[in-house]
């Protein structure tokens, strides 16, 4: 039987948490200065996926104009200022399209995350605050790791509890953008 000393298991254990730490840095060493940090910003699309990056479509609502929203430090917080375009959004029906990342057990999602850019990592937020919708959609949607369209009511949040800067409610699956 082969059993590892105590300061082999440790040693083990360190490199597997260190591999986690890089993992879930993502690929920062290798991303110019100028791309912000994973978890912030509108998104990184990792070049070594498999899934391509969301391109523009008429009459579905841009991600770029979504994360054109500025914050300032307010007390222990962020707060969101967002421009008169995306603020003339609240309360509109649109329609968008990414990346699910569910919030539910199954794979038929109710209430999920939508990102301007797909996962590279379970246990990372591949966006910032602008980057990403909270959905509740009516009927189910199934979970898929390919793109998907949603039409909805948007809500610009500017105090969410969470940190959420957009939600939609009322939402419909479309399928396949």
């Amino acid at each position: 039987m082969n059993t590892l000393s105590r300061s082999a298991f440790a040693a083990r254990r360190h490199l597997l948490m260190l591999g986690l730490a890089l993992c879930c840095a993502g690929v920062q060493a290798q991303v110019p200065a100028q791309v912000p940090a994973i978890g912030q910003g509108p998104g990184y699309h990792d070049p070594r996926s498999p899934f391509k990056p969301l391109q523009e479509r008429e009459g579905v609502l841009s991600w770029s104009l979504l994360s054109s929203v500025s914050t300032k430090a307010e007390k222990n917080r962020l707060v969101p200022t967002f421009p008169a375009p995306v603020q003339a959004l609240n309360q509109k029906k649109v329609k968008v399209q990414g990346f699910m990342m569910p919030l539910e057990p199954g794979d038929k999602q109710r209430h999920f995350l939508l990102s301007s850019v797909p996962t590279s990592c379970s246990f990372c937020v591949p966006a910032g605050a602008e980057g990403l919708i909270e959905v509740f959609t009516q009927q189910p949607v199934r979970y898929t790791l390919e793109p998907v369209l949603v039409e909805g009511v948007l809500a610009v949040l500017s105090d969410d509890p969470y940190g959420l800067f957009y939600r939609i409610n009322g939402g419909q699956g479309l399928g396949a953008p």
